[in-house]
Protein backbone atom coordinates (compact mmCIF):
# COMPACT_ATOMS: atom_id res chain seq x y z
CA UNK A 1 0.00 0.00 0.00
CA UNK A 2 1.34 3.54 -0.81
CA UNK A 3 1.75 6.28 1.31
CA UNK A 4 2.24 9.82 1.33
CA UNK A 5 3.36 12.15 4.25
CA UNK A 6 2.59 15.05 6.37
CA UNK A 7 5.04 18.11 5.86
CA UNK A 8 6.41 16.77 9.61
CA UNK A 9 6.83 12.98 8.02
CA UNK A 10 3.97 11.22 9.47
CA UNK A 11 3.48 8.31 7.29
CA UNK A 12 -0.73 8.46 6.18
CA UNK A 13 -1.78 4.91 4.05
CA UNK A 14 -3.65 5.85 1.00
CA UNK A 15 -6.41 3.67 0.61
CA UNK A 16 -9.33 5.24 0.24
CA UNK A 17 -9.89 5.98 4.23
CA UNK A 18 -11.03 9.61 4.25
CA UNK A 19 -10.92 9.88 7.86
CA UNK A 20 -7.36 8.40 8.05
CA UNK A 21 -6.40 11.73 6.03
CA UNK A 22 -8.85 13.57 8.08
CA UNK A 23 -7.60 12.54 11.42
CA UNK A 24 -3.48 12.47 10.34
CA UNK A 25 -4.78 16.40 9.23
CA UNK A 26 -6.12 16.78 12.78
CA UNK A 27 -2.88 15.68 14.57
CA UNK A 28 -0.51 17.63 12.06
CA UNK A 29 -2.24 20.91 12.09
CA UNK A 30 -4.74 21.59 15.22
CA UNK A 31 -3.53 19.40 17.72
CA UNK A 32 0.28 20.15 17.28
CA UNK A 33 0.00 23.81 17.11
CA UNK A 34 -2.70 23.45 20.27
CA UNK A 35 -5.78 24.99 18.37
CA UNK A 36 -3.53 27.85 17.01
CA UNK A 37 -3.91 27.40 13.39
CA UNK A 38 -5.41 29.44 10.93
CA UNK A 39 -7.25 28.71 7.75
CA UNK A 40 -4.13 29.14 5.54
CA UNK A 41 -2.40 26.67 7.74
CA UNK A 42 -4.92 23.83 7.06
CA UNK A 43 -5.17 24.61 3.48
CA UNK A 44 -1.50 24.49 3.00
CA UNK A 45 -0.75 21.24 4.70
CA UNK A 46 -4.05 19.85 2.33
CA UNK A 47 -2.26 21.11 -0.56
CA UNK A 48 0.63 19.23 0.35
CA UNK A 49 -0.84 15.81 0.58
CA UNK A 50 -3.19 16.24 -2.39
CA UNK A 51 0.19 17.02 -3.70
CA UNK A 52 1.82 13.86 -3.48
CA UNK A 53 -1.42 12.04 -5.06
CA UNK A 54 -2.06 10.48 -8.24
CA UNK A 55 -5.07 11.18 -10.11
CA UNK A 56 -6.81 8.05 -9.28
CA UNK A 57 -5.98 8.90 -5.85
CA UNK A 58 -7.35 12.27 -5.94
CA UNK A 59 -10.76 11.10 -7.67
CA UNK A 60 -11.08 8.42 -4.81
CA UNK A 61 -10.69 11.29 -1.73
CA UNK A 62 -12.83 13.84 -3.69
CA UNK A 63 -15.46 11.44 -4.13
CA UNK A 64 -15.34 10.36 -0.78
CA UNK A 65 -15.18 13.97 0.73
CA UNK A 66 -18.43 14.71 -1.64
CA UNK A 67 -20.20 11.35 0.21
CA UNK A 68 -19.64 12.46 3.61
CA UNK A 69 -19.82 16.15 3.24
CA UNK A 70 -23.71 15.28 1.43
CA UNK A 71 -24.22 13.30 4.78
CA UNK A 72 -23.46 15.74 7.24
CA UNK A 73 -25.34 18.51 5.04
CA UNK A 74 -28.33 16.17 5.12
CA UNK A 75 -28.15 15.58 8.94
CA UNK A 76 -28.08 19.62 9.50
CA UNK A 77 -31.22 19.99 7.13
CA UNK A 78 -32.64 17.63 9.29
CA UNK A 79 -31.89 18.62 12.61
CA UNK A 80 -33.03 22.25 11.55
CA UNK A 81 -36.04 20.53 10.78
CA UNK A 82 -36.40 17.99 13.47
CA UNK A 83 -35.86 21.78 16.00
CA UNK A 84 -38.39 23.44 13.98
CA UNK A 85 -40.89 20.54 14.74
CA UNK A 86 -40.13 20.60 18.27
CA UNK A 87 -40.97 24.39 18.42
CA UNK A 88 -44.55 23.81 17.52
Amino acid sequence: MRTIKTTSGEAISIDGDLLAVMEALYKEVTAKREFERSFEDMVKEIQHLIGQMDEEERRTYLAESLFLNTVKYENDKLEAYMKKLSKK
